[in-house]
């Protein structure tokens, strides 16, 4: 009945993250398999781009409904502590396994599609094996594909203190973008206590950190912004204290260009919803441009959003060739050089909203449904349904001992 009746309050799955409308120039094209696993695929796609609290709040949800649940055939029927234990710890690893597979299980990903062949789409944040804080075995390979998978032309490998992901992605790069999803070099760094990004760190800008790569060195940073129209492009980061956020105010100065409204990680993803206006009125006032990040660390099957650019004749661009048409956009364009695109999860930006999770999300998620895969939802109900019924009705019975 919910898969029903949320039919006629349907909503595109993406939306434009600033003014929450709809994105003419991009579609969400599930493939294939993401299609007719639909039930699973959707679901976990939601739970994976839940922020912290909605979390928090979702799994305390389940645990007082399943408490409730056994209190009330308690009163109904005896039962032991032992009983009670073994399933209250089946319960429990249910839900560990169900996180894990949301983390951990390949499967098919909901893909951004672009109808113009001038705008690219592009993550300007994520990582690999070779970040401290990336998944083991997560190579540039797997951040590849995964980015393919997810629609993005080009994606920046920014690793903490070490470019060799960035390096052997660059390395594996098709010889003409458009041809494969490009990777391009950058690093994250700290920048007088926020986490920044620096877009071509160690490739065509060289020593704008400290020797350990941990930290921004100022004084070189300023140095290499001196140069008109070759400033380094500096993105903030969320999550991140905003009244710290050095904004560069012009040519040949140093200082963020652009700034994330969408971040992959929890924490991120919890910040970008719930100061969603103040972050676009910064942005505003300084002229910085709006990007999202996956901030992926070989985590989750699902983007959260993406940053689509106009950059007029990209195909066939080489990658150090993309890179600069990307930056030069961004420094110069500023608050008009992107468009971020976002997947619609409900959000939870006060205390109401993120108690109620448990209601509001799975209603979100069944109206981004589109008619194709309500009818397949309406299946696995069924199917469910009848194999329940028919297990129900004709149990199976122990063999008979010889």
């Amino acid at each position: 009945m919910l898969v029903l009746v949320a039919a006629p309050f349907a909503v595109d799955p993406i939306r434009d993250a600033v003014t929450l409308g709809g994105v003419g120039e991009a579609r969400l094209a599930p493939p294939t398999a993401y299609f007719a696993l639909s039930p699973v695929s959707v679901a976990l796609d939601t739970l994976t781009l839940l922020g912290v609290g909605q979390h928090i709040a979702l799994l305390a949800s389940a645990i007082v409904t399943y408490a409730l649940v056994r209190a009330r055939r308690a009163r109904r029927r005896a039962t032991t502590l032992g009983r009670e234990t073994t399933l209250s710890l089946v319960f429990l690893l249910g839900i560990v396994v169900v996180y894990a597979v949301g983390a951990l299980a390949p499967r098919p990903m909901a893909q951004l599609v672009v109808s113009d062949v001038t705008v690219l789409a592009v993550d300007f944040h994520s990582h690999t094996m070779y970040s401290h804080d990336g998944r083991a075995g997560w190579d540039p390979s797997d951040v590849r594909a995964w980015h393919r998978d997810a629609g993005f032309d080009v994606a920046y490998i920014t690793d903490h203190r070490t470019f060799e992901g960035a390096e052997r992605g660059i390395a594996a790069n098709p010889r003409e973008a458009g041809e494969e999803t490009m990777l391009l070099q950058g690093i994250e760094a700290v920048d007088h206590g926020e986490h920044v990004i620096i877009l071509s760190a160690g490739r065509r800008y060289r020593g704008l950190t400290t020797a350990d790569l941990r930290d921004v060195d100022d004084q070189a940073l300023a140095l290499a912004s001196f140069i008109p129209n070759a400033e380094p492009v500096v993105i903030e980061t969320i999550p991140g204290k905003l009244a710290n956020l050095v904004a560069s105010p012009g040519s040949r100065t140093p200082g963020a260009r652009a700034i994330e409204l969408i971040d992959g990680a929890p924490r991120g993803l919890s910040q970008g919803r719930r100061e969603r206006e103040r972050i676009i009125r910064v942005a505003d006032s300084l002229d910085l441009a709006l990007v999202a990040g996956s901030d992926n660390h070989g985590w989750g099957r699902a983007a959260p959003g993406w940053t689509l650019m106009r950059v007029p004749g990209w195909r066939g661009m080489p990658s150090d060739s993309l890179a600069l048409a990307i930056e030069s956009i961004v420094r110069n364009g500023r608050r008009q050089s992107t468009l971020v695109v976002e997947r619609r999860i409900a959000g939870g930006s006060t205390a109401l909203t993120v108690a109620l999770t448990s209601v509001l999300v799975p209603w979100r998620m069944l109206t981004t449904l589109s008619p194709d895969e309500r009818i397949v939802w309406l299946v696995w109900i069924w199917a469910i349904v009848v194999i329940a019924r028919v297990v129900r009705k004709y149990p199976p019975r122990p063999s008979r001992a010889a």
